[in-house]
């Protein structure tokens, strides 16, 4: 599946994206009171139009059609602030090619740390790319408890 740049015509679908990820992908890990905390609604398109001119990377994985199926980030200093899949693509390979395609540009770009917040499935994916653990993270969003994990690759 191609992967390139985001372009502003994909905003919605992302937003879209993103939220059924969160409501699918993380049942399993985090109570639907979490998962609505994390993600009350689909996020407004423009914040993705916000990401994509801030000075990051921002990656969409699509399909023959051209409709994106999974993005990821990659900030200046290493971040990968976000990396999603449509859940219906998640387990296909198509993540490992997303990620493989941010670490390059990390690697052209000379960064020598690559950081994430990984939730719990996010964690257990970054874990198989050589990520360490540094610490789990708990916090509060909009009251409710929820917890992610600090997790780095050195390059």
């Amino acid at each position: 599946m191609p992967i390139r740049l985001f372009e502003s015509s994909d905003a919605p679908a992302l937003a879209a994206l993103f939220h059924a990820a969160v409501h699918r992908l993380a049942a399993r890990d985090y109570t639907p009171h979490q998962r609505g905390a994390w993600s009350p609604a689909a996020p407004d398109p423009a914040r993705y139009l916000a990401r994509a001119a801030d000075g990051r990377r921002l990656l969409v994985a699509v399909d023959d059609d051209d409709t994106p199926l999974a993005y990821g980030d990659l900030e200046r200093d290493g971040h990968i602030d976000h990396f999603y899949c449509h859940p219906d693509h998640a387990g296909t390979g198509l993540t490992i090619a997303l990620y493989d395609a941010l670490e390059r540009i990390a690697r052209d770009e000379a960064i020598a740390m690559l950081y994430v917040e990984a939730s719990e499935p996010a964690r257990r994916f970054f874990l198989r790319r050589g990520f360490v653990e540094e610490a789990r993270r708990d916090f509060d969003i909009a009251g409710v408890p929820i917890h992610n994990y600090r997790m780095t690759k050195n390059l």
